[in-house]
């Protein structure tokens, strides 16, 4: 399976990097990443990690200014897209139709090509605007799944919090993760 997995400049840049890594591990995931510069830098402060490291993480990467890349042709063929995190400026653009950089138009030809397009849109409070801009993409075909943890399956760490959020992904894309913690109708 080919995904595009895009890294904005929300806060949560873990589960971007997250979801690459745990791609990484499955030999049938191809990954192609775009990561903006905020998400860069956001990524920087939260992680730790460079630009390069994440990259590295992904099979291809492209530039977010490369609105020329293969990424931004419906002729070539992806599985599914996830931006993660998905800032509420980049939701914005893509329920808008504004092709401004490779991020928002690889996700209008996603939902062009009627392809999977799930957004961890990472915000809080929402205000009406969020909400009309989630309730249209939604109309569009994308999938809206903030990164809201549960803890049915008492998380003892940071990561496995995220990697809640990151299984339901792993999930809607089409590649549960075997790992995963799941309801079991609270038998013990």
């Amino acid at each position: 399976m080919q995904i595009i997995v895009g890294i904005s400049g929300a806060s949560g840049s873990i589960y971007g990097i997250r979801l690459l890594q745990r791609l990484g591990k499955v030999d049938a995931a191809e990954t192609h990443l775009v990561l903006t510069r905020s998400g860069e830098r956001t990524a920087f402060l939260e992680t730790g990690m460079k630009g390069a490291e994440i990259r590295a993480l992904a099979n291809h990467h492209y530039a977010v200014e490369d609105i020329g890349s293969r990424l931004a042709s419906g002729s070539h063929v992806v599985d599914a897209m996830v931006i993660a995190p998905c800032s509420i400026h980049t939701l914005s653009a893509i329920a808008h139709g504004i092709s401004s950089n490779l991020l928002v138009r690889a996700a209008d030809v996603t939902l062009k090509e009627r392809r999977k397009l799930i957004l961890m849109v990472r915000e809080t409070p929402f205000h009406l605007g969020h909400l009309r801009s989630m309730t249209a993409v939604t109309e569009m075909g994308a999938i809206v799944a903030p990164p809201i943890p549960g803890f049915y399956h008492n998380p003892q760490s940071v990561m496995e919090i995220v990697d809640f959020s990151v299984d339901r992904v792993l999930d809607l894309i089409g590649m549960p993760a075997a790992e995963a913690k799941r309801w079991d109708g609270g038998r013990a």
